[in-house]
């Protein structure tokens, strides 16, 4: 078995950073190298002011940097040193061109694949970290073998993150599972046996789960088009709980409590966003289509059409209870992160809840802790969206804190599911808003019947809350009702 003494990761993003503080925290022994052709990434990574925030990671960070554990934009130097090289690359989902909106875009992943080809020398085992399609690894392993000088020899391999942002440490720390995949040759077997070694300092090796290379890779879709199912599947309940008056919380509860199905998950929501689930869905939709399975790919899709839905639905719903207007009208976004205990907005629920008051010409005052004013501008004027820079920069107003954003406006929507949102002070909030004063709960964490007796009009996902009666499309066909 190869002895690890250098690891790199090629990428300073979400799973790299965190992925080798962790390594370097629990490894000691080893010398721990985080690249990136991102000067101001790495500058970031070298400071105080971390790019990312993820609980935890800068106690980790003040403890292992400098020690063992080092940020660089010096790629091909660490690749020379590097006994095992991560890529953990982005692959965003493809804009252009053949599996448009669904195939992952591997311009990264090939181009560390290069790299790697042309500077390494001697043995190197190479890990896919990653999110990418089935036979990813082979890929590599063909761009490798064919651009590789004398003297190199390279074992590829497998190794999926399932990290959720927000806890992302305590994910690496006490993880589920480790998937290793690899080939079924002794230099394969070895490289796994190398990997897990690395693992084996924190991780219990039962929960070090070593397979072929394919299986690995589709678990990683798999697992994730699975969580992603069931929040679908929970927001089209919620649907039918406003149209019949059941409560989504209850039923939830008892849906959860069956011990095959679970509570994990089943949190109703304006919906889900992140960097995983729509582009792992959408992969695993490429992926079916491509092996000519379209009932498989319609099944997955619907997935993505169920969480676009609910986020379309929940927009209308704040127009319709706007008197079916929200032209010129100040609405306060609370919240833009995808979730709570991160910065990262990448699909999330607020942009589109933003997108879709913007076209109705609505007045959008946003706060988040996390998320800077840039990044949100940023993501509402990506091209992909669709909107009028100079319309956002118009209607859109960044506040630094929550009382900012909701004085005089005519209603707040809570986008995500922040801790401080729970403990605002609503009777000062409810004195500075204009009257009616709606409150729109996207991720049922506020206490509904305090805010009632307050005097808001409250709407929330999967629940009828204000007393009214419920619309006659509730009346079953064929019913005597």
């Amino acid at each position: 078995m190869k002895e690890i003494r250098n690891v790199i990761c090629i990428g300073a993003g979400y799973v790299g950073g965190p992925t080798c503080c962790v390594i370097a925290k629990k490894c000691p022994h080893i010398k721990v190298t985080v690249v990136d052709l991102s000067q101001e990434r790495i500058d970031a990574w070298n400071s105080n002011d971390l790019p990312i925030y993820e609980p935890q990671l800068f106690d980790l960070i003040k403890q292992t940097r400098g020690r063992n554990l080092f940020f660089s934009t010096d790629i091909d130097e660490a690749i020379r040193q590097a006994d095992l090289i991560f890529i953990s690359v982005n692959t965003p989902t493809k804009t252009f061109g053949l599996g448009k909106g669904r195939a992952p875009d591997l311009k990264y992943i090939e181009a560390a694949s290069r790299n790697i080809a042309r500077v390494a020398k001697g043995n190197k085992i190479v890990v896919e970290k990653s999110t990418v399609p089935v036979k990813a690894a082979e890929s590599i392993s063909r761009i490798v073998s064919a651009n590789q000088k004398n003297g190199l020899s390279i074992q590829v391999l497998s190794n999926p993150e399932f990290l959720a942002e927000g806890t992302a440490i305590k994910d690496l720390l006490y993880p589920d599972r480790v998937l290793i995949g690899g080939e079924k040759t002794a230099e394969g077997l070895e490289a796994i046996e190398s990997l897990a070694s690395i693992y084996l300092n924190w991780v219990p090796a039962d929960k070090i789960v070593k397979m072929n290379t394919w299986s690995s890779e589709l678990s990683k879709l798999a697992a994730n088009a699975f969580l992603a199912q069931r929040i679908s599947s929970i927001n089209a309940m919620s649907a039918v709980c406003e149209a019949t008056g059941a409560d989504v919380t209850e039923v939830a509860h008892a849906v959860g409590m069956d011990s095959r199905i679970g509570s994990r998950f089943l949190q109703a929501s304006v919906g889900f966003g992140g960097s995983c689930f729509q582009k792992d869905v959408l992969n695993l939709v490429y992926l079916c289509e491509a092996l000519n399975l379209p009932a498989v790919a319609s099944y997955w899709y619907q997935v993505i059409a169920m969480n676009e839905y609910q986020r379309r639905r929940f927009a209308n719903r704040v127009i319709n209870c706007l008197f079916n207007t929200v032209t010129d009208k100040k609405i306060a976004l609370l919240g833009f992160a995808f979730k709570k205990d991160t910065g990262d907005t990448r699909e999330s629920a607020g942009i589109y809840i933003c997108k879709y008051l913007l076209e109705e010409g609505a007045q959008v005052a946003i706060y988040d802790p996390k998320v800077e004013k840039s990044q949100m501008f940023l993501e509402l004027t990506d091209p992909g969206l669709s909107l009028d820079p100079e319309k956002v920069q118009k209607l859109v107003t960044v506040c630094t804190e929550p009382y900012e954003a909701v004085a005089k406006s005519h209603a707040f929507v809570v986008c995500t599911e922040w801790d401080e949102f729970k403990h605002l002070d609503f009777d000062r909030i409810y004195q500075s808003m204009l009257k009616p004063a709606f409150a729109f709960d996207g991720r049922l964490i506020l206490d509904h019947k305090k805010l009632l007796e307050i005097g808001f009009q409250v709407e929330a996902i999967g629940k009828v809350l204000n007393g009214k009666d419920l619309p006659l499309t509730t009346i079953l066909p064929g019913s005597n009702q």
